[in-house]
């Protein structure tokens, strides 16, 4: 079966009706079409439409009838870093009236793509092609487009242009340089704190960049590639591990494009992620003198399943719940403990099935026509994934009948189509230009949650024998890891963040595009449970992102000596202890008496028994990596 949404028509769970709209900044031709809901422009869509939206290298904010534009400089604490807005330059109408007229309305997002949008602004005939990477900011200048006004907040040092009226150089005093380029002469005229163009009416195309550090080489740079701009980009998965963009460019010549740091390092491996294993057991295998331990375990485990309280309609819980099962049963097979298969098989057909046959009151995936999705958060659709993959796999005619919906609930994150014909929308989560998801609101905490997102669909595809969702499932999970390494896994001396942030955080907490935070959800604060919430769930995968074991030592030896949180969360803790130094984190292990909902001593104690000693590993030693490159 191809991925839905591809080629084939998905299953659609019974519809619903949420209680919030489509909103109003999307032009009536996009809502024919499942809507994005954790897109990167999300700020442009959501309340009024005019928060600052990140697009790389620039802030945008759209108000009333105008663009302003930021290159925003960065506001430094130990708990935050965030991006300081200032309108270094306002583009919109010079005439009064045209800007009080459209007050109420002030953008409208003609289309969008994996790399870009395109917001229009109907009040003065503008249009904006705001696309990631891109070092200018393109606009198109209509002959019905009111005479154009450039303001700012800084007081202008200069404003000069060339013979042929096609460049124009401004200088602020907070020493930014910005070059305004036009595919046609025209004339603009500086007075009073504000610039505007003599209102020919000519149709142009208007080019804006700060010029970086006002050198003259980047000058050199930014004029030889002034001519060409994109006006949507899109990423491809030409093979396994790869993710390819692809530009839509007019004018001539060739498109300067910016790349960002994950971009320069997957660039200096040979444009290709690293190879994670996506598999069932664990990487190199239990050692065989702990089976015993580990089954004795299993059995008091898969007793407390009956124990557990999962009546509650909370997807979230529910999904945990369900992956702990599964995760015993996989571990079940791996130590060949096959006697409590059948008691875990049918567990899961107990706890999947009411939500998949929408059964139970409260206990159903539901579509929203509206939106175009389930209503179901990231996080929680991981956690059903496994389960289902997993049972699947023990139960391959389960596998068979539900495989529909089981499809149609991946789809709604793992849908790769383009067009209005799709019942869901792209990679709802998966951000194609930052290479992460995003949870919810715009932000991301668990970044071992979005990989078992992505994990999960992989398993799946192994169940159903579908190679190409094995293939992207792999791919999107092996990118996650490397975002989360360069974005959350502080570093100190690799220059990705300050000082001052650097040496008091060894994980970020919160992530937005414009802000970094050290606190989680629920405002959590305490190193445990951040290092748990970037652990759980605890799976085969985890290796991949906790290989670098100088980092894992740095982490775990930064949270305090005396514990003050609640076992569940210290399990984690003593997972990673245990890369590095086996028995001491066993003792500790076998010392838990509470577990988090998704984790169980059997999960912490298969793990800890297949760790091996990263000190006789060869080359990896050398690099302080547990791992090599693996093909599946």
């Amino acid at each position: 079966m191809a991925l839905p949404g591809e080629k084939d028509e998905p299953f659609l769970f019974p519809s619903t009706s949420y209680d919030s709209n489509p909103p109003q900044y999307l032009s009536s031709d996009l809502l024919s079409s499942s809507l994005p809901t954790h897109s990167f422009f999300q700020p442009f869509v959501e309340a009024d439409g005019n928060n600052p939206v990140y697009i790389h290298p620039y802030n945008v904010e759209s108000s009333a009838s105008s663009i302003s534009l930021c290159f925003p400089s960065r506001r430094v604490h130990s708990t935050f870093i965030d991006q300081v807005f200032k309108a270094d330059l306002t583009i919109s109408p010079s005439t009064q009236q045209t800007q009080q007229g459209f007050q109420s309305h002030c953008h409208v997002i003609s289309s969008f793509s994996d790399l870009s949008v395109t917001l229009d602004i109907p009040s003065s005939h503008l249009t904006f092609f705001l696309v990631r990477g891109c070092p200018f900011v393109t606009l198109s200048v209509s002959h019905h487009t009111p005479p154009l006004s450039i303001s700012t907040v800084h007081k202008v040092s200069s404003f000069t242009s060339n013979d042929s009226l096609t460049k124009y150089t401004l200088k602020l005093d907070n020493d930014q340089t910005w070059l305004i380029y036009a595919s046609s002469p025209i004339k603009f005229s500086y007075s009073d704190g504000v610039i505007t163009d003599d209102g020919d009416g000519v149709n142009v195309i208007v080019r804006i960049a700060l010029l970086p550090n006002s050198s003259s080489a980047s000058e050199d740079v930014l004029d030889r590639y002034s001519t060409c701009y994109p006006v949507s980009g899109d990423a491809f998965f030409t093979k396994t591990y790869c993710v390819e963009y692809k530009w839509e460019k007019r004018g001539f010549g060739d498109l300067l494009m910016l790349a960002h740091p994950l971009h320069l390092q997957l660039l200096s491996k040979g444009e290709e992620a690293d190879h994670v294993l996506v598999t069932w057991y664990s990487i190199r295998g239990v050692n065989q003198h702990f089976f015993d331990e580990i089954k004795s375990a299993l059995s008091k485990d898969v007793v407390t399943l009956g124990t557990v309280y999962i009546s509650t309609t909370v997807a979230d819980r529910n999904g945990r719940i369900i992956a702990r099962a599964a995760r015993l049963a996989l571990i079940a097979e791996e130590v060949g403990f096959i006697d409590v298969i059948p008691t875990l098989k049918m567990f899961l057909h107990e706890t999947i099935q009411p939500w998949l046959d929408g059964t139970s009151d409260g206990k159903s995936f539901r579509y929203d026509a509206k939106w175009g999705r389930i209503g179901i958060q990231a996080y929680s659709a991981g956690y059903f994934l496994y389960g289902i993959a997993v049972l699947a796999k023990i139960d391959p005619a389960w596998g068979m009948k539900y495989k529909p919906k089981a499809y149609s609930l991946m789809a709604n994150f793992m849908n790769l189509a383009r067009g209005s014909n799709s019942k869901y929308t792209r990679l709802r989560y998966f951000d194609l230009y930052k290479l992460h998801s995003w949870a919810s609101g715009g932000e991301q905490d668990s970044t071992s949650e979005a990989v078992n997102i992505y994990y999960s669909a992989a398993l799946m595809g192994l169940a159903y024998g579908d190679i190409h969702l094995a293939s992207i499932g792999s791919t999107l999970a092996s990118l996650e890891i490397h975002a989360a390494k360069m974005w959350w896994h502080v570093k100190e001396g690799d220059n990705i963040y300050e000082d001052d942030f650097a040496k008091e955080n060894k994980l970020v907490g919160f992530l937005l595009a414009n802000h970094r935070m050290s606190k989680m959800r629920d405002c959590y604060t305490e190193w445990e449970i951040k290092i748990g919430l970037h652990v759980l769930p605890l799976l085969p995968i985890t290796e991949f992102l906790f290989n670098n074991v100088d980092f894992v030592k740095d982490l775990v030896k930064s949270t305090p000596s005396e514990y003050s949180v609640l076992d569940m969360w210290m399990g984690f803790v003593y997972a990673l202890e245990g890369i590095y130094n086996n028995q001491v984190a066993l003792k500790k292990i076998r010392g838990l008496k509470g577990f988090d909902v998704g984790n169980t001593m059997s999960n912490l104690l298969w793990w800890i028994h297949s760790r091996h000693d990263y000190r006789k590993m060869g080359s990896c030693h050398e690099k302080q990596c547990c791992f090599c490159r693996y093909s599946c």
